[in-house]
């Protein structure tokens, strides 16, 4: 059997609206990205332009708000430019890239909080041994470690799906996602391979969730005993469990509804579900370490003080 599509390009059925209606979200939705451009990219440029933020949990912050930077520009141009369309389609070898985008950026959320939850656990259980073993090195380890490693997995997830043979070309969503794309392939064609790396990707996730709630356990048992300890999780570990807690109901509720939720709900409730996870944490994200960190809002707070003068 030859493993090349029939399919060239994809419809993306989400949109149902009228055209007045689509106008108003279009206007909506171009101001929300604004927001989200701009809070993310506001708060890389405090740390990157502040040298008393070159520490590591700055940085990873840095790195978290670059992926949603990423992630959302994979999907609101996209989605804006499909508002002002009469007819929403997407190319093939688009799809593929807009699947992968997806993924790799709701991967690469849960990899940095991953490492943002270690450098917690170093910082407040091994104070002594933070800064030895906290250096620039391992820290450019870490965040290669949370792009490189959902950045290569989904590489393969979307190569085996780009070797499915497809037969339909309607995706019922207002993105290209991996797992619908791979319902699209005809009846006889072999999809245990995409199987099999969706389980061994699941499994490292949520090796990931228990490394996380590894931390967690051994930062709250630590904390308990001393009340400096205690100060220093409200401060820097309340915004990372907010964001984790935040990224794993979005992302949980959206797998659960895509792989069993009911079709029956209207159109623009099930589009709203598929996109919690673009509209909610790129915004709170930034909003929640601005205002509960202290070195980020006092820096904010000098700058706004500057303009005013």
């Amino acid at each position: 059997m030859d493993n090349v599509s029939f399919v060239r390009i994809f419809t993306l059925s989400g949109i149902n609206e009228s055209m007045n209606i689509r106008l108003t979200i279009f206007m909506l939705t171009l101001m929300y990205y604004c927001v989200i451009l701009f809070f993310n990219i506001s708060l890389i440029v405090i740390i990157i332009s502040d040298e008393n933020l070159h520490e590591p949990m700055y940085i990873l912050l840095s790195s978290f708000c670059i992926n949603s930077l990423y992630g959302t520009t994979g999907f609101y141009p996209k989605f804006l430019s499909d508002l002002l369309s009469s007819s929403q389609t997407i190319s093939y070898e688009g799809c593929l890239l807009q699947a992968f985008i997806m993924y790799s950026f709701a991967c690469c959320d849960l990899s940095i909080l991953a490492v943002m939850a270690f450098d917690r656990y170093l910082a407040i259980c091994r104070p002594l041994h933070y800064h030895s073993f906290m250096t620039k090195r391992r820290l450019s380890q870490l965040v290669c470690f949370s792009w490189l490693t959902p950045l290569c997995i989904f590489a393969i997830n979307v190569v085996l799906t780009s070797r499915l043979k497809l037969c339909r070309s309607n995706i019922k969503k207002l993105f290209c996602v991996n797992w619908v794309i791979v319902k699209l392939a005809c009846t006889d064609t072999d999809t245990l391979s995409i199987s099999v790396v969706s389980y061994a990707t699941i499994i490292i996730y949520v090796f990931h969730g228990f490394f996380i709630m590894w931390t967690y356990m051994h930062l709250i048992k630590t904390c308990a005993r001393s009340k400096e300890d205690r100060a220093k999780f409200m401060q820097t570990c309340v915004p990372h469990l907010t964001s984790l807690i935040t990224f794993l109901v979005v992302i949980v509720f959206d797998l659960m509804y895509m792989r069993f939720g009911s079709t029956d709900l209207p159109q623009s409730l099930q589009n709203l579900i598929a996109i919690e996870f673009l509209l909610i944490p790129p915004v709170m994200n930034p909003l929640i370490y601005g205002y509960k960190l202290t070195k980020i809002r006092s820096r904010i707070l000098s700058l706004i003080y500057l303009k005013q003068k």
